[in-house]
């Protein structure tokens, strides 16, 4: 990179830490730091929900199945998500924001207390916790791949640089300035990806290229499904999808909880939905078309998209598609930590630890920057050793992807009015039961991928739903039918309160 690309990557940061500093004064609780008093505008939320679905693994290990397999990660990735967003708008994205009003809750696993009992809730939330762990960590391990392709800097590098910009504007604005980076980030990440799409489509001949370089590019990169990314792997994808982008991945949930309504949470999914069918598209070709190209220092196809950037970028714009790609990272693993902290300092240490009730709200705000803090810490580490667990392609595909269905499955499930006779044996046996066939397909069988994705969601949601058709017929907890008629009322109608609140 020229000395020009360098100044645009400091600004971008300088930018990031001045958002962070000037959400400061919004944030006065534990209500604004992880759920923004529950005010956050609707295409705030969406731009930030889309936005939060990216990171440098888009960039790093999506690059390499693009460059390998072609058009495929745009069908089993992009087109999922997509499908989760508009069915989940209207089903759980304003279960959400009622859950806020009706439980007063600020992170996604306090209402489970509620909804099943504490040791459900507790196993879900010290789940979700480690499996974020590995999560977050391969989005660090990403941009440090991403900063040695263009620097020669080692990876440690880029994950420290990116992790500590990220602890300061994260801890000291919480919500309110993730959403604000968000929304700068989207912007960044805009141009860098126009800028790009545009110099690779006039190398490759002009507007005609959009179409044409899939007569040129290897067997099968036209296809739907590709290589080990079969139509099953599609599926199993997308039921993990479902429930992640539908709030099952806990900062996803954020932007729906801070929406002040049903309608706007509603609206916020779509948005986000209608952006992950078209944007990626852009965001991709350059990517699709890099066999193409001749692209000088090439070891591993997880390096063509810094490759690409440099020999067809100009100094300055080199430095903003780093950016944009700082930004995508810094977004998704800034809101994880948002929302992880939440569950940690309003389920998990109350839960351990008598001294963190009844906090006053000076306290709580601590305890929530302190956790923040701490998370993000840890995160970092799994990063810097991310070798140990197959790389960022086996932490997000082989881990976390396998993983997240599993859990989500009772937290999710657990909305749906036709699952309220689910109790706590059944939300504890669905994630055992998914924890069980994910070692058997992770260490003990061989298996395709697809099954090796799927089994964990599929087998938590068989034994989910029907050991809930056979309790059917039983009777329903009070506070729990309460809950299912909160989440019923009409948005134009104030909200009950549940008779058991949580904590």
């Amino acid at each position: 990179m020229e000395f020009l690309d360098y100044i645009v990557v400091a600004l971008f940061f300088v930018l990031m830490v001045i958002i962070g500093f000037a959400s400061f004064k919004k944030v006065t609780s534990s209500g604004d730091f992880f759920v923004g008093g529950g005010k956050v505008p609707w295409w705030l939320a969406g731009i930030s929900h889309h936005v939060s679905g990216y990171s440098g693994v888009v960039f790093v290990g999506y690059a390499a199945i693009a460059y390998e397999n072609g058009f495929t990660i745009y069908v089993w990735w992009a087109c999922s998500i997509a499908i989760a967003c508009f069915i989940g708008a209207f089903t759980f994205a304003p279960r959400w924001s009622k859950l806020r009003k009706a439980l007063h809750i600020e992170s996604p696993t306090e209402y489970l207390a509620t909804r099943y009992n504490v040791p459900a809730q507790q196993l879900m939330a010290w789940s979700g916790v480690i499996l974020k762990l590995f999560d977050v960590g391969a989005k660090w391990a990403s941009i440090g791949i991403l900063l040695y392709g263009f620097t020669g800097l080692p990876i440690s590098v880029g994950i420290l640089l990116s992790g500590i910009v990220s602890l300061l504007y994260i801890t000291i604005g919480g919500l309110w300035a993730d959403l604000y980076t968000d929304l700068a980030q989207f912007i960044v990440q805009f141009l860098a990806g126009i800028v790009l799409f545009v110099a690779v489509m006039m190398h490759l001949g002009g507007t005609g290229s959009l179409m044409g370089i899939w007569h040129d590019l290897p067997e099968g990169h036209s296809n739907l499904f590709n290589g080990p990314y079969t139509g099953l792997f599609f599926i199993a994808v997308l039921g993990v999808n479902f429930l992640s982008y539908n709030g099952g991945t806990w900062n996803l949930a954020a932007r729906y909880i801070s929406s002040p309504s049903g309608k706007s949470a509603t609206k916020a999914a779509l948005l986000s939905g209608v952006l992950y069918v078209f944007w990626p598209l852009v965001l991709f070709f350059p990517m699709w078309a890099a066999p193409l190209l001749d692209l000088p220092g090439m070891e591993h196809p997880s390096e063509s998209y810094a490759i690409l950037v440099q020999q067809f970028l100009p100094a300055g714009l080199v430095g903003l598609v780093l950016a944009g790609m700082f930004a995508n990272t810094m977004s998704m693993t800034t809101s994880d930590a948002n929302t992880v902290s939440a569950v940690i300092s309003r389920d998990i240490l109350p839960r351990m630890f008598k001294r963190f009730q009844n906090l006053s709200q000076a306290q709580g705000l601590l305890l929530a920057r302190i956790a923040t803090f701490v998370f993000t810490l840890l995160t970092l580490v799994i990063a810097l050793e991310n070798q140990r667990f197959g790389g960022v392609l086996g932490l997000i595909i082989s881990w976390f992807l396998a993983l997240v269905g599993a859990v989500s499955v009772p937290m999710m499930l657990g909305l749906l009015p036709v699952f309220k006779h689910a109790d706590s044996k059944t939300a504890i046996g669905s994630i055992l039961g998914g924890l069980v066939a994910f070692i058997l397909t992770k260490m003990v069988f061989s298996v395709s991928l697809a099954v090796e994705t799927g089994a964990p969601l599929f087998t938590a949601a068989f034994i989910f739903i029907l050991a809930s058709l056979l309790r059917r017929g039983k009777p329903v907890p009070a506070e729990v039918e309460e809950l299912m008629e909160a989440l019923a009322q009409p948005d134009e109608e104030d909200l009950p309160e549940v008779t058991k609140m949580i904590g």
